[in-house]
């Protein structure tokens, strides 16, 4: 059963309902005393209330998991956050689960408000936050509480202290797709980067990827959003070609852009190298300039399916992060069979080693508390995606 706290909805929510109805029973009970004269008039009495007997928050569900999914209803991320807080309802309808509650709490009220009231509320569980400024926040207030986080954020630094990352890690995917160019060949690498952080992240892991493969990186340029940045980059990089295979660690468009560039100025032949960005563009296999390129990614086939399936029920598509949400509760439903209803969450089991399947494909979480994920390559041709390799369907140990 998915719920929402202070959170917008169409209609008026089954909970707001039963607030607004138990407060007008109790602003009834109020003794009335007739008219009449005053000597008989009996002494009036007010209805007495054991305070104790009032739950403050949402009423004690001693059958199932209480489980809090920490998203943005509101302000500029509202829509992803619905279409999460959409993908674990689904999930739940999906799994015929009776033994998890998902409770929803607006982070955009801000992400220490919505903590508190899902602790206060008896959660065990966190799935959230998005941000890996709002994971940073609370994992230190729900690691005192004794409550795990399984976060959607990609923003290794927010690991660790009881939080744990479900996103799409660039590091991976990097990797990923220089060990498949390796091994079809390629020795030598170019790399173009937007200055940044995601930028910094990405030179740091393609150089340590390039290195581990056993290859060479000729070139490492940047560049920022200014006019006439890329250009320049790409102009630098001529100086040092020629090289096999360049990696384009940005969105599609920005790819897109560049490689006419690289064509004319050293790289006429490099293979194109993409990050796991692209995989969240659905136009990415329309980009003519794109085709032959590379690019690791989690598995699209079971996606696919899940995306027919909610835009039927909600009557849209939902935006690709939507099925880390899902994939959350597939994970908090296996564990739930042996975890009993009261007890805290039994955070150990995190660290399966065989891992977890979901829609985006196997996943475990590491000592860094970083999903590992099994990735696939898929090369951009003729205005579709190819797989080139596909992603192994688990893990053999730790």
């Amino acid at each position: 059963m998915a719920e929402g706290v202070s959170v917008p909805q169409r209609g008026v929510s089954f909970l707001r309902a039963a607030i607004v109805a138990g407060a007008l029973i109790l602003g009834g009970c109020q003794t009335v005393v007739p008219r009449g004269p005053a000597t008989k008039t009996p002494p009036a009495t007010r209805p007495t209330t054991d305070s104790s007997l009032i739950d403050p928050g949402i009423p004690v569900d001693t059958a199932r998991h209480r489980v809090a999914l920490l998203v943005p209803m509101t302000g500029s991320n509202a829509g992803v956050g619905q279409s999460l807080a959409n993908a674990t309802q689904l999930a739940l309808l999906d799994t015929k689960n009776e033994k998890v509650r998902v409770t929803t709490y607006d982070t955009a009220l801000g992400a220490a408000n919505a903590l508190q009231r899902a602790i206060a509320d008896g959660n065990k569980l966190i799935l959230g936050p998005l941000l890996g400024e709002d994971v940073r926040i609370i994992a230190p207030i729900a690691r005192r509480a004794g409550v795990p986080v399984v976060s959607f954020s990609n923003d290794a630094s927010a690991a660790g202290n009881g939080a744990y990352l479900m996103g799409y890690a660039p590091a991976q995917s990097i990797a990923r797709v220089v060990d498949y160019a390796r091994g079809q060949g390629v020795e030598s690498f170019a790399g173009l980067v937007p200055n940044g952080l995601y930028g910094e992240r990405a030179s740091t892991s393609f150089l340590r990827a390039v290195e581990s493969a056993g290859g060479q990186v000729v070139t490492l340029q940047t560049y920022d959003r200014a006019s006439g940045s890329l250009a320049a980059a790409v102009t630098r990089m001529a100086r040092n070609s020629p090289y096999q295979a360049v990696l384009i660690a940005d969105g599609g468009s920005s790819a897109a852009a560049a490689v006419p560039l690289l064509r004319r100025n050293g790289g006429a032949t490099a293979r194109v190298l993409g990050t796991e960005l692209w995989n969240s563009e659905a136009s990415i296999a329309s980009k003519a300039s794109l085709n032959g390129a590379w690019f690791a990614s989690v598995p699209d086939n079971l996606y696919r399916q899940y995306a027919a399936k909610y835009r039927a029920r909600f009557g849209a598509a939902p935006f690709r992060l939507s099925s880390l949400g899902y994939d959350a509760v597939l994970l908090t439903v296996r564990i739930a069979r042996d975890w009993r209803v009261g007890d805290g969450f039994p955070e150990a089991r995190l660290h399966d080693a065989g891992g977890f399947a979901g829609i985006d494909g196997a996943f475990r979480f590491g000592r860094d508390n970083i999903a590992e994920r099994a990735l696939e390559v898929q090369e951009i041709r003729g205005g579709t995606t190819v797989v080139v390799s596909a992603a192994p369907t688990g893990f053999a140990g730790k």
